[in-house]
């Protein structure tokens, strides 16, 4: 009988242990579903088998354990957090973990990659384990004998059945171990898909429910009842990795159950923020932060734009991308055309903002103005005029800070609309007035005329909240009664838009509070994101 020969690789790490397991009866049990006494290993058989002894011909049945031979030393690591020097170790008695020796169950499409070492790697190996049956029935292990593409060269295959037949384990430098595992995770195994959506890989379809909430279906067919200002948070919305840069509720209705999500950690998530304050999806479409992202006039789609320059718009019930651009500058808004919904414009880190058309896929109009970045765009007049609010605070910046455009000659309407030295973040539109309103960094909202010449409000004057540089938003009830805003020391405030008074105030968020939104159909259902991650849902 040949000697025991085991190499020890100090500097290598710690390897995945070969596809057996322990049943709770504490047997060992192969690929193959053949039990072996929990001391019996591969190279132990083999030993038996060339010395004259028997191996077992039914899958479940062995003979006694105290009739074998002393096992050999097990070669592999019994648990994953042993030293690469503690692999030569004599089989344990108390169970391990076991492995699936079926196919895995088809990974989530928003959990994260796994490493190389993790469970489905060694789950995946399970496939080449297979038993070769000789001419007496009885089974023969092996396990030893691999394909000719795992070991290079000519004699890698010879010198691996040598070392079979002398039940010796053969070293694997740890060079080639690597190899083997990329070539594993890059598709030599047929069973292996990679875990969650990486940048540019189309989502699987929205898993949206049939029917409408009953929640909402109550409030369809009336009209609109007076705002209710919340008191309690009804959801805590974690899921983002980083700062949620702002939320949106579908504007169907119908589909108002939904709400979208756009974060710096690359994604936008679909939230069913109304009955379970589950995550429906994730999108994972850009290789940076997402920074703007809105819906479709019709609900079905979602049009996203990111520090990355691309621009995405991706249909939630197939998952596919209907419309994929590339801009020359980071994007930091976006916004539908409200009457042809086949454009939009975005406004980013750069002197001039672009209107695209999504059945051509190409830039129709430029808007070019003396400016540095573009914050926020506001459609005005059903679409012929739109708002633009920009980065720009100095001197002569009277005539940058918010400029009024018209929409199909890309010339300026009004360039001296905000007269002091503040910038402005974000823009609302009043929805019965004819007025709009602007987020200042001097910590107040200014409100304005929405018919030109586009005249500031002496008189009201929204103050109390904290922008201090935060892209802090702001946004009325529909039913126009109050005007809601975030702050940047965590705080959600809520006013009268008649007396400019404050209604109430609530301490919901740890860091900025940068997003907030009432609800389009329920009265009082309020959603607030922050620069935590977190989505709060109140009622």
């Amino acid at each position: 009988m040949a000697s025991l020969v085991a190499y020890d690789d100090s500097d290598s790490e710690a390897e995945t242990e070969p596809a057996s397991s322990f049943n709770p009866a504490g047997q060992m049990k192969d690929a193959s579903d053949a039990i072996r006494p929990p001391g019996q290993d591969f190279a132990s058989e083999a030993l038996d088998a060339k010395d004259g002894g028997t191996l077992p011909t039914k899958h479940g049945s062995c003979e006694d354990a105290a009739s074998c031979r002393l096992p050999l030393a097990r070669l592999w690591s019994s648990d994953s957090g042993s030293c690469p020097n503690q692999r030569l170790q004599w089989p344990r008695t108390e169970p391990e973990v076991t492995f699936p020796t079926s196919q895995p169950a088809r990974p989530s499409l928003w959990t994260s990659h796994a490493p190389a070492g993790h469970v489905p790697l060694a789950a995946a190996r399970l496939k080449q384990v297979k038993l070769s049956w000789g001419t007496s029935g009885s089974p023969e292990p092996s396990f030893y004998a691999r394909t000719g593409s795992e070991t290079p060269g000519k004699n890698g295959s010879s010198l691996q059945r040598q070392w079979c037949k002398d039940c010796v384990v053969p070293y694997t430098p740890k060079r080639l171990r690597q190899l083997q595992a990329l070539s594993t995770e890059t598709g030599k195994s047929k069973d292996m898909e990679p875990q969650g959506p990486c940048a540019g890989r189309a989502p699987a379809p929205l898993c949206v429910a049939p029917k409408v909430s009953d929640f909402i279906q109550l409030c369809l067919d009336s009209q609109y009842k007076e705002t209710k200002i919340p008191r309690k948070v009804l959801f805590h919305l974690r899921g983002h990795r980083g700062p949620v840069n702002n939320i949106q509720w579908c504007p169907v209705s119908s589909k108002s159950h939904m709400l979208l999500s756009t974060s710096m950690d690359k994604t936008f998530k679909v939230w069913n923020a109304v009955d379970s304050g589950s995550c429906l999806q994730t999108y994972s479409l850009h290789s940076e932060a997402v920074r703007a992202a809105r819906w479709s006039p019709c609900g079905r789609r979602i049009l996203s734009g990111g520090f990355d320059s691309a621009l995405h718009l991706t249909d939630l019930e197939t998952g596919t991308q209907l419309f994929s651009g590339q801009s020359d500058f980071r994007i930091t808004t976006l916004k539908f055309h409200p009457r042809d919904h086949n454009v939009f414009i975005c406004g980013g880190f750069s002197s001039e903002m672009k209107a695209w058309d999504i059945r051509t896929s190409k830039v129709v109009r430029s808007y070019k103005a003396t400016i540095q970045q573009t914050l926020d765009i506001l459609f005005l007049r059903e679409g012929s005029e739109f708002l633009s609010s920009t980065d720009a605070s100095s001197r002569d910046s009277a005539d940058r800070t918010i400029i009024a455009w018209d929409f199909r000659s890309s010339a300026k309407i009004s360039n001296q609309i905000f007269h002091e030295r503040y910038t402005c973040p974000s823009l609302t539109l009043h929805p019965r007035e004819p007025v709009f309103l602007a987020q200042t960094n001097g910590n107040y909202l200014a409100l304005f005329s929405a018919v030109w010449p586009y005249r500031m409000s002496r008189r009201r004057r929204y103050e109390g909240h904290k922008v201090e540089g935060y892209s802090v938003g702001c946004e009325c009830s529909p039913d126009g009664d109050l005007l809601l805003t975030g702050s940047a020391d965590g705080r959600v405030l809520v006013y009268s838009f008649r007396t400019a008074s404050r209604a109430r105030t609530l301490h919901g968020h740890t860091q900025a509070c940068v997003g907030t939104t009432f609800h389009p159909v329920l009265p009082s259902l309020l959603a607030t994101c922050s620069w935590e991650g977190d989505v709060k849902i109140w009622h």
